[in-house]
């Protein structure tokens, strides 16, 4: 039997390492919700957000009334912050998804993920709620040139939730005030008959179409057009808005659709804010003002690398404004510290088909001693875990126990020698992939099953992240005759422990 046949997934499928928010498609989102891992730690931070949304909810426990609608999502690099928050996005909107024949809800996912039975009742009462989501990248939306960088990403994401243009403001202005009147429907066929194309495939190039606007608008308002045409191009080239304006367009935009809920749910955030003291206080009044003005109904979800006490000191040192009130308004703080990794790997990887996990097992009751003698180290060096029973070793084969930890040290000590490692994480991201590609190789996958992987196979998935003076050494090395018996005795794990 091959390596490659032992697990529940094909272990050569494609995993992405980057979770983008924009990527949507019906086999990454079911791929992202069917194979979302949920440890312990993970549940306790789902069941902290879940009991502070649902607060004020359907009637249930009590209301915000505008404070606290902030949640403040910490973790390093990799530690699966944006998963988490998809994953939130997924469960608040509670969609349909469909894949190779078969249809889900989104929370039919988290039905044996999660144990706690209160949580999934909070789940299913979120779920249940007439609510808008947003998901997005603040950094893939913000135009960084301008100084109210922020609010305007905050107002282009609720412009195109609403179906209006979300390059042009000026313009989504424009169809906001004609849809209030029940002229947008008109407008669009009164454009689509002058100018012969659809209003929305034309609108972004709307400098191109000024008659064709002019005449629709002037149809379904009898204003005159030229008029209109200059009020137009004035208020593209001048265009602001204030965050009081934008969070009464969110209150009108609950109001219309009559909605118990709109999520803003914000990635990277903490990046893209830095030690900007006034991007920070601008997050600070979009978050007030929404609890002002939309009373508990409008929230926020945002994520950052680091907590929200470094952040604000890291601004705090260089500016001496007070940013007490933000603390107030993200209350709900969750840190993703990726404790459990490797419980993440083994079930994402390493989960074995059903009739393998006693194959396995009895060959390990046979074979156990020899196996963990093998990867013994030497007596009075550092101590590193074995196998410690059978349904261990079914649960790692065939990786190593040790190997999970040592890598995570590996890739931070990576990551702190030199620039090119900086972005490598100690978190799933990183350890999921180099995982992945060390069993996946050909004289892994292919080879019987009877192999360990050996730890120098973890190399050839890092190494165009480890500095180039560091590889040269390590590639001569492998050359270097008075080396060479420490590089047979590394690789005495990939032999076959049993026949």
């Amino acid at each position: 039997m091959k390596i490659k046949d032992l697990f529940q997934l094909d272990i050569r499928r494609r995993i992405e390492g980057v979770i983008k928010a924009e990527q949507l498609d019906e086999p990454t989102v079911w791929q992202e919700l069917s194979e979302y891992v949920v440890t312990d730690e993970l549940e306790g931070h789902f069941r902290k957000f879940f009991d502070a949304y649902c607060n004020g909810l359907g009637g249930r426990g009590r209301s915000y009334g505008g404070s606290e609608i902030g949640v403040w999502v910490a973790g390093f690099f990799g530690s699966g912050k944006s998963h988490f928050i998809k994953v939130l996005s997924y469960l608040l909107k509670n969609e349909t998804h469909t894949f190779e024949n078969k249809s889900r809800t989104a929370i039919s996912f988290f039905r044996d993920k999660f144990k706690d039975s209160i949580l999934q009742a909070d789940v299913k009462r979120a779920a249940e709620a007439n609510t808008d989501v947003v998901l997005f990248n603040v950094a893939s939306k913000a135009d960084t040139s301008q100084k109210d960088a922020l609010v305007r990403v905050f107002l282009r994401v609720l412009n195109e939730l609403s179906g209006y243009s979300g390059v042009y403001p000026a313009i989504a202005d424009m169809e906001r005030y004609l849809d209030q009147n029940g002229l947008l429907v008109p407008f669009c066929a009164k454009f689509h008959e002058v100018a012969g194309k659809a209003w929305k495939d034309e609108r972004d190039d709307w400098i191109f179409q000024l008659d064709q606007i002019g005449a629709a608008y002037s149809h379904v308002t009898d204003q005159k057009s030229p008029k209109f045409i200059s009020v137009l191009e004035s208020n593209s080239e001048t265009y602001s808005i204030s965050i009081e304006g934008f969070a009464k367009l969110v209150n009108q935009h609950i109001n219309r659709k009559q909605l118990d809920r709109i999520v803003f749910l914000v990635d990277e955030v903490g990046q893209f804010i830095g030690d900007n003291g006034q991007r920070m206080l601008d997050l600070q009044t979009i978050a007030e003002e929404l609890g002002t003005h939309c009373r508990g109904k409008a929230w926020i979800v945002i994520t950052s690398q680091e907590d929200l006490d470094a952040v604000l000191g890291s601004v705090k040192s260089s500016r001496t404004n007070d940013f007490s009130k933000i603390q107030g308004r993200f209350r709900t703080r969750l840190s993703l510290s990726s404790a459990n990794v490797d419980e993440v790997i083994q079930r994402r990887l390493l989960e074995k088909k059903a009739h393998i996990r006693t194959v396995l097992e009895t060959r390990y009751d046979k074979r156990g001693d020899l196996i963990n003698s093998l990867i013994d180290f030497e007596p009075g060096g550092m101590s590193m875990p074995k196998y410690t029973d059978a349904t261990d070793f079914v649960r790692n084969y065939p990786i190593l126990p040790f190997q999970f930890n040592l890598l995570q040290k590996t890739l931070d000590s990576i990551r702190k020698a030199g620039a090119t490692g900086a972005h490598l994480s100690t978190g799933e991201r990183s350890l999921l992939y180099a995982f992945q590609q060390a069993i996946a190789t050909d004289d892994v996958a292919e080879g019987d099953v009877g192999l360990l992987v050996p730890f120098y196979r973890f190399y050839e998935p890092i190494a165009e992240d480890i500095e180039t003076s560091v590889k040269a050494a390590i590639i001569q090395s492998a050359t270097d005759p008075s080396l060479r018996h420490l590089i047979v005795k590394c690789s005495r794990c990939c032999f076959s422990f049993v026949t």
